[in-house]
């Protein structure tokens, strides 16, 4: 039927996934991790003057935060690379770079100057894994790295 518009319904083919996730944390590839997210924002507001529209735009400060849940035996893996005796809240700033796998092309994003502020641990009848949740400061993303 010529001059009909044609509906794809797979307009991506295969969409990118958690198996096509890897980050890299002190150096090493994290395979023990459950679940990973980063954002960041620029605060803007609107700036008012005479009249009822807006005459400028005022803007705030950057945020970057970024969230990670470790299984126990990834978080003893990286206390295994730190000096004996020294907590994982001590380890210095680092970046984590995370790639992504999309039809053959890796995209690289870099959180930079990372440093887990506190770890937590909890596990209930049932569970067949421990969750090492973090919380986890960091000073900048740098999205789609080359």
């Amino acid at each position: 039927m010529a001059g009909q518009a044609t509906n794809l319904i797979n307009a991506f083919g295969k969409m990118a996934g958690w198996n096509s996730v890897t980050m890299n944390l002190f150096g090493r590839d994290v395979e023990g991790i459950s679940e990973l997210a980063y954002d960041d924002n620029v605060n803007k507001e609107n700036i008012y003057g005479a009249g009822k529209m807006p005459i400028g735009v005022g803007e705030g400060n950057y945020e970057a935060v970024f969230t990670l849940k470790l299984y126990k035996e990834e978080v003893i893996a990286i206390l295994d690379s730190l000096p004996p005796g020294k907590r994982i809240q001590d380890a210095e700033p680092t970046d984590v770079t995370v790639l992504y796998e999309y039809k053959g092309r890796i995209y690289k994003d870099i959180i930079r100057n990372v440093q887990i502020t506190r770890m937590g641990s909890g596990v209930s009848q049932g569970d067949t894994t421990v969750d090492q949740t973090t919380e986890v400061m960091c000073s900048h993303i740098d999205w789609n790295v080359q």
